[in-house]
């Protein structure tokens, strides 16, 4: 896969022909799923190279900064999850108060046409562009046909209310991960860099790692969770964790620590994947450690109960 970043100018997108979808794509989700299949087979039946121009940051973190919202994938993630879905081409637009500024005019005769040499672009049916969103499928299609370009408008995915990253977001927000999995169609996962913790989880014979998360990312709702990790795409090791403040030790600062079954070794210093499966109970506080520590025991048998089924291989 071919990955353009920077200044649009600059982009080598190759000298083959272009089939692009556009979107910010965050999550890539069941229906960015129905998106790219489109896009693979009108790409393959014209000869084209199926692409995807996609924004970083998202760009209301620039537009409307207090409504921004919690990312489901980061931007690595997301161009992971895009190279599996066969994409061969992702264009990273810079989304910032320069680009907040472009006509729909400007965003399509030099980043779509110009810099991506698009033959066919493929969008959702509420897809708009251009400053305060003022361009919308029609104009797409109607500048498409005047620069060269095929225009494919795709219907939204979903009956009552069609599925996007935004109604993702709320099942992870009310810790429905299991709901989320279904509409990913994968586990929600939490990347983030092993740093060390207390200690506490070591001294009552569960030790665990510690995510330090970066900022503005999808994180369930408090809790405990069957989940499986790894250090990559293939690794997935079964595991429990608990999302909070482990208010048994009066703690404070929100915290996502996993308990990998089985696993041995050192983790510190490593970027490690959380995919959360099934959500198993509330956090609670305990009267003392002992309690605490035969509910952990319980929550780890609930978690291998649940991951034994093969719903934890995602």
């Amino acid at each position: 896969m071919k990955v353009l970043r920077g200044d649009p100018s600059g982009w080598d997108a190759g000298s083959s022909g272009h089939a692009l979808a556009v979107g910010v794509f965050d999550g890539v989700h069941v229906g960015h799923r129905h998106v790219l299949a489109i896009l693979r087979d009108q790409a393959a039946e014209c000869g084209l190279e199926p692409g995807v121009l996609t924004f970083d940051p998202h760009p209301l973190t620039v537009v409307i900064p207090d409504r921004a919202p919690a990312m489901l994938t980061s931007l690595d993630h997301r161009i992971e999850l895009l190279d599996s879905q066969g994409v061969e081409v992702v264009a990273v637009l810079d989304f910032d108060a320069a680009v907040r500024e472009w006509s729909p005019a400007t965003f399509v005769t030099e980043t779509l046409a110009g810099a991506l040499a698009a033959e066919m672009v493929v969008v959702g049916e509420d897809f708009r562009f251009g400053k305060d969103r003022t361009g919308h499928v029609g104009l797409l299609r109607e500048m498409g046909n005047g620069l060269g370009f095929r225009t494919e408008i795709v219907p939204l995915v979903g009956e009552d209310r069609p599925l996007s990253s935004t109604q993702i977001r709320e099942m992870i927000a009310e810790g429905d991960v299991a709901g989320a999995a279904v509409a990913l169609a994968r586990p929600h996962e939490l990347w983030g860099g092993v740093v060390e913790g207390s200690g506490r989880g070591r001294t009552i014979g569960v030790p665990t790692a510690n995510l330090a998360l970066p900022p503005g990312v999808a994180v369930p709702k408090r809790g405990v969770y069957a989940v499986t990790a790894g250090r990559s795409a293939d690794e997935s090791i079964p595991g429990v964790a608990n999302v909070g403040v482990r208010p048994t030790f009066d703690g404070t600062d929100e915290t996502v620590e996993a308990h990998l079954l089985g696993f041995e070794g050192d983790l510190y210093g490593e970027i490690l994947r959380v995919r959360f499966v099934d959500r198993i109970r509330d956090e609670r506080k305990f009267e003392n450690v002992d309690q605490l520590v035969e509910q952990i025991r319980r929550d780890i048998e609930a978690a291998r109960q649940i991951l034994v089924g093969g719903t934890g291989n995602g």
